[in-house]
């Protein structure tokens, strides 16, 4: 690699194994207190988990990166497209460890600028960042001591990419999280693979061979993947996690995923319980395995029909895959991600919109287009979306409801997507007092009329946003409404 020698490396290995022999006797002289205490938040009040969870209420709308390795590829192998979502090229196209590793040789993101992306996010409205720190790869995009299949190790740029992002979110004021595949790893022997099948038309001609080996061991598809997963997660992943906890300063969020193998394994979870006391308040969600529920849930590419009563946050993606994937030119409008992100606020719930860097460390121009103009509606009615709560309202024609309440009364924030012809807006069932009623872009003062049906809302003859205007109405008393 660059400007290192080969005693370098070999010396750096060495290292790696004394770190790791280190690190596992750290994570395994915690085992007894965390098989006796578990989850450290299951015995919190409901006072204490408001207080810990109260940020992440307030935020509403966050960023999601996937990033690694598998930008290289970008969604082609050996010149074949490769079905579905780009991250999974590994896994989808069958590709041995040996082969795949040769991918980060080439991975070098000389383009990438932390403090930029992190520009981005705010200026999008976003107020955190949650990073693929190590996906189902296996490859690591900081310095990990445990192995070398890691930024610093086994690609030409040499360099933690998880420091300077942490510092540029200190700098600019976003909550920073990690994402952390614990029980997936198709790189390091032992970790656990999800059977998918390969592509179609799978001209290999070791296909026959790498069919039978997938068949035999559940989802693996190489030798080299074979091994231990007990002996996987005390040695390389309990120990990675403890140093994304450890080396990056505060830590908001530790976003776990696809739980194999430990769904049901509470003695295999129980390894990582312990390390989340090192980051107090940390944040996790529902797809650590073992029976945990975490602290939120986390339905994927879809928005619950009516919310949930636990805290829960949608991921989505912003054309069909999350890792980058060069050909994949399905890009949701501004107006669909921007709706989206109003629909889920009106149910009480966050957004994690994603955003899969390229192999040189940019992101798409097509989502910072994106970006840039939910960035520009956010400006103005971003105060309908944070800190809100869900809609009273059961159902509404023309839009969807975010609200504010208070002692003596209540903000609605009525987000109309579709705007009433005739200048009538029908806000159903309510029957508070109305005292004041404007736009939320210009404070044009509104009228409003209230009868059996509930209030009416004089508009003008067009909306100031073909999105999203969003009409603010401030009522007295606690909320009454009658539902239909």
């Amino acid at each position: 690699m660059d400007s290192r020698n080969h005693t370098s490396i070999i010396d750096r290995k060495s290292n790696h194994c004394i770190v790791a022999l280190f690190l596992l006797l750290l994570v395994g002289g915690l085992i007894g207190t965390v098989q006796a205490a578990g989850w450290p938040y299951e015995d919190e009040t409901p006072a204490q988990r408001n207080a810990r969870m109260a940020w992440w209420r307030q935020a509403r709308f966050g960023m999601f990166i996937h990033w690694g390795v598998y930008a290289v590829p970008a969604g082609t192998h050996n010149g074949v497209k490769i079905n579905r979502i780009g991250e999974w090229i590994m896994n989808r196209a069958k590709i041995p460890v040996a082969e795949y590793k040769e991918y980060g040789k080439q991975f070098n993101p000389v383009k990438y600028d932390p403090n930029q992306w992190v520009l981005m996010a705010k200026d999008a409205g976003m107020k955190y960042i949650v990073i693929t720190t190590k996906h189902h790869d296996g490859f690591a995009l900081f310095d990990s001591k445990v192995t070398d299949w890691d930024i610093v190790d086994a690609t030409p740029y040499g360099k933690d990419l998880l420091k300077p992002l942490a510092e540029a979110c200190r700098k600019h004021g976003i909550k920073l999280g990690f994402y952390y595949s614990q029980a997936q790893d198709w790189c390091h022997p032992g970790g656990a693979a999800i059977r998918k099948p390969a592509r179609e038309g799978w001209d290999n001609p070791d296909a026959d061979e790498i069919d039978a080996y997938t068949a035999e061991h559940d989802g693996h598809w190489d030798p080299a993947q074979l091994g231990d997963m007990d002996e996987y997660l005390r040695t390389i992943a309990a120990p990675q996690v403890r140093e994304i906890l450890t080396n990056y300063g505060d830590i908001a969020v530790l976003w776990w995923d696809t739980p194999t193998g430990m769904k049901t394994n509470k003695e295999r979870a129980d390894l990582f319980q312990p390390l989340i006391n090192l980051q107090p308040g940390l944040i996790t969600n529902n797809r650590l395995g073992g029976g945990y529920k975490g602290d939120l849930n986390t339905p994927e590419q879809r928005i619950p029909a009516t919310g949930s009563d636990y805290d829960w946050e949608t991921c989505m993606t912003m054309n069909d895959t999350w890792g980058y994937k060069s050909y994949d030119q399905n890009w949701k409008s501004t107006e669909t991600l921007l709706r989206n992100l109003v629909d889920i606020a009106s149910k009480g719930g966050n957004y994690l919109l994603n955003v899969g860097p390229t192999g040189e460390g940019e992101f798409p121009q097509p989502s910072i287009d994106r970006l840039k103009a939910i960035g520009q509606w956010m400006k103005i009615y971003g105060g309908s979306i944070y800190e809100t709560t869900a809609s009273p309202f059961a159902r509404l024609t023309w839009g969807r409801c975010t609200k504010k309440t208070f002692i003596n009364g209540a903000t609605l924030y009525l987000h109309v997507f579709d705007w009433p012809a005739d200048g009538k807006l029908l806000v159903p069932g309510l029957k508070n007092e109305v005292l004041h009623a404007y736009l939320m872009a210009n404070f044009e003062k509104l009228e409003t009329r209230s009868n059996e049906s509930g209030v009416t809302v004089q508009l003008p003859v067009q909306a100031l946003d073909p999105i999203d205007t969003v009409v603010v109405l401030k009522v007295s008393g606690e909320l009454d409404i009658q539902q239909e």
